[in-house]
């Protein structure tokens, strides 16, 4: 197949990784479409992109292989439905949908039209998150009994601060786990090999009301935090804290998956390396494709002491999507049932906050 061309729907921070991440992965990136045309045309010109869209219509009259959906979460149900309807590629942002029940048609009609789909849970691209992964799959290795961790972030620990995603019009019904608790819970289901099947919530507030655009003031009716204490189909137990308003704290996604033979645990802002501790020592293990345990893949393609970070991780989770629209075989790559996945936990987590007790997270089931 020749370079595959692909268009970019949204021209914030998400449009620009997934440009970047899109030429880096090998695609010609033909078009970028924004919230208005000036908003368009000034996006193409920053990016270098040879063109802006008015609407995905217009994309879609032109003819690309993928459609990247970057826009506001109220709005990525109607960008992804339109490409899919199109018998077209889609990498959507999570979430998916506002909603599970949207989230289920999305991926129902992916699948009738045996689309291509994939959602950016990039830390799977982690060498790190992929060795735990692999430790954990080895024949006679107990699944931990413990899963625990945090994702905190302080973009919105100053209280004069706000953002689209404080309005549940435009991010949903939850902000901080919807925004970046499910990133946590997809490693965890995804390095673990456990499905969470309860949740318990309790959400929380740094800011009772923050500016809207014109500077009045406007409560906020999602959370800046939550606490999720957790049962997998495995029996184990655990808790996720989740923040978008703890000073100092930039991206730090952690976890520690623990168990009577090891534990596993990573931190993000530090992926080089996985602790592994056991009950005659521990280790630091770091990153290292030479090494003969080492994870194959996209992972491994950087020489130790070369730092793996974000954009790498992007761009590898672009070059799987771009191969499995090419009909290659790729190996966890996160698709729309993935989000939908999401999307059920998420609205599990939105019911025990609300209702102050234990929600079961309901299946996704496939109906076609």
């Amino acid at each position: 197949m020749s370079q595959l061309r692909v268009a970019v729907i949204g021209t914030g921070f998400m449009g620009a990784v997934h440009t970047r991440s899109a030429r880096t992965a090998g695609a010609e990136v033909v078009g970028i479409v924004g919230s208005s045309p000036d908003k368009g045309r000034q996006a193409a010109e920053q990016l270098a992109v040879p063109r802006s869209f008015d609407s995905i219509e217009e994309v879609l009259r032109a003819g690309v292989d993928v459609v990247h959906v970057c826009t506001p979460n109220a709005t990525h149900a109607q960008f992804a439905r339109a490409a899919l309807t199109a018998d077209t590629a889609v990498v959507c942002e999570k979430p998916l949908a506002i909603d599970a029940a949207t989230a289920q048609e999305l991926n129902d009609l992916a699948r009738e039209r045996q689309l291509v789909t994939a959602v950016p849970f990039v830390y799977r691209y982690y060498a790190s998150v992929r060795e735990a992964r692999m430790r954990l799959a080895q024949p006679g290795q107990r699944p931990p009994w413990l899963i625990h961790g945090s994702y905190l972030q302080d973009w919105l620990a100053d209280t004069s601060t706000s953002n689209w995603r404080v309005d549940p019009a435009d991010g949903g019904a939850t902000r901080a786990f919807g925004d970046i608790g499910v990133h946590w819970c997809d490693l965890a289901e995804f390095v673990t090999g456990q499905r969470i099947t309860r949740v318990c919530a309790t959400f929380a507030r740094a800011a009772a009301s923050r500016p809207r655009a014109d500077g009045t003031m406007r409560p906020v009716a999602t959370e800046d935090g939550a606490v999720v204490h957790l049962q997998t189909d495995s029996g184990a137990v655990g808790s996720l804290v989740v923040s978008q308003a703890s000073a100092g704290y930039k991206n730090a996604l952690s976890f520690s998956f623990d168990g009577p033979d090891a534990s596993f645990a990573f931190h993000q802002e530090t992926p080089e390396s996985l602790w592994i501790g056991g009950r005659d020592g521990s280790q630091t293990l770091l990153r290292d494709p030479a090494r003969a345990t080492s994870p194959a893949g996209r992972s491994a393609t950087l020489p130790a002491g070369h730092p793996q970070g974000y954009y790498e991780c992007f761009a590898d989770f672009a070059a799987d999507t771009y191969a499995a629209v090419r009909g290659e075989t790729v190996e966890g790559m996160p698709s729309f049932e993935d989000g939908l996945r999401a999307a059920r936990i998420a609205e599990a987590v939105v019911a025990s906050a609300q209702n102050g007790g234990w929600v079961d997270v309901k299946e996704t089931h496939l109906t076609n």
